[in-house]
C-alpha cells in the first residue's frame, strides 16, 4: 500500500487501531505543521520498499483522542504497529534510516 497523502477525515477509534493485523504505521501531525510538512519526502521514500505496510496520517491536536492514547506530545510522531500492538516510535524522525529501520521492525 503506497503512503497516504491526506489526513483521514475521521479519526479511527483506538478499538479499531488496536483490532488491526497488518502492519501500520500511524502518522499523528498537521496540515499546517512545518516538521509534519519536511517528514513527508523521507518517509515517503522508506515507504517505497514497505508496499505492504498500511500508512494511517491522522490530524492530531486538542480534543482529538487518538493521539492522547498514544500519548503524543509532537508532531510528527509515527507509530509502528504490528497485530495492534505499538513496536515501536519515531517522534519528528529526520532521516530516511531511522524510518526503514523502524519499518523492518513491523514488515521484516
Amino acid at each position: 500500500m503506497p503512503m497516504t497523502t491526506a489526513y483521514l477525515e475521521r479519526e479511527p477509534a483506538r478499538k479499531d487501531i488496536d483490532a488491526l493485523e497488518e502492519p501500520v504505521v500511524l502518522e499523528f501531525g498537521s496540515p499546517w505543521c512545518g516538521f509534519s510538512i519536511s517528514t513527508q519526502p523521507i518517509l515517503a521514500e522508506a515507504m517505497e520498499s514497505h508496499p505492504g505496510v498500511k500508512h494511517l496520517k491522522i490530524a492530531d491536536g486538542r480534543g482529538r483522542r487518538l493521539g492522547r492514547s498514544f500519548r503524543v506530545k509532537l508532531w510528527p510522531t509515527l507509530v509502528f504497529l504490528n497485530n495492534g500492538q505499538e513496536v515501536t516510535r519515531l517522534v519528528r524522525p529526520s532521516d530516511t534510516h531511522s524510518i526503514s529501520q523502524a519499518l523492518d521492525r513491523i514488515d521484516g
